[in-house]
């Protein structure tokens, strides 16, 4: 009878933390497919209407393309959010925090609409499906798995930190083969990073109440967010080339 008590306890904690978990995670991937809505209304907007998106370029009298202030600051500002953000969200309160947030997600969305100028909008399609399934996968097993993820996550964060140094100095360098390694690995570490990043936020559950369990919430979305994007952007980069 002891036994069956316990049995009976052990699994309604279980439960407990199972839903607590489930919630934490829900306002994460609630807030993050907001985002992707705000960014993909804004890119599609900008990126099919000529009138808003040549104000972030600028046309030379040869014919040759270059970005404008405008443009300048659309590029920059998502870091600038970014960083905000990871920095002061302890400091900031919850609506200022989603401000942020939502802001970052409009302006990210406009910087996207390039993608519409270099890419078949057929490649855009096709990428964005394999991303939402990769990404799917990845998710589910981050947050089912029994395994510790962290010292996977502290390697992928090393390597990102890797590929973001190849990146600028490949900026100058301009390699095409140094391009197609730096995309291969991005969508190894983006894909393993989702992975970790759940498993991070269903952790994290007991840690936070009140409103700093929704501003965990919304940080966990900013994470899933640039899984997501970033992800997306190397798979274009690998299969959108010959576009």
């Amino acid at each position: 009878m002891e036994n069956y008590k316990k049995t009976n306890i052990d699994q309604f904690l279980d439960t407990t933390e199972t839903t607590k978990s489930k919630s934490l995670l829900s306002s994460a991937f609630g807030w993050m497919f907001l985002a992707l809505g705000i960014s993909a209304a804004f890119s599609v907007l900008f990126g099919f209407n000529e009138s808003l998106i040549a104000y972030l370029y600028n046309v030379s009298e040869d014919g040759r393309a270059s970005l404008s202030i405008l443009g300048w600051a659309v590029m920059l500002a998502p870091l600038g959010f970014v960083l905000a953000m990871s920095f002061g969200w302890q400091k900031f309160s919850f609506p200022v925090l989603l401000g942020l947030f939502i802001a970052y997600s409009a302006i990210n969305g406009i910087s996207l609409s390039f993608i519409f100028m270099a890419y078949k909008i057929g490649t855009i399609y096709k990428v964005f499906a394999s991303t939402a399934v990769l990404f799917g996968v990845m998710a589910l097993l981050g947050a089912t798995t029994k395994t510790d993820l962290t010292k996977m996550g502290s390697f992928l964060m090393m390597a990102l930190f890797g590929m973001i140094i190849a990146s600028l100095i490949n900026y100058f360098t301009k390699s095409p083969m140094m391009d197609y390694i730096i995309s291969i690995v991005g969508v190894i570490v983006f894909t393993g990073l989702t992975a970790y990043d759940v498993q991070k936020i269903k952790n994290m559950d007991d840690e936070f109440s009140g409103e700093g369990r929704a501003k965990i919430g919304l940080m966990g979305a900013l994470s899933l967010y640039l899984d997501f994007i970033n992800l997306f952007l190397m798979l274009l980069r690998l299969f959108g080339r010959r576009d």
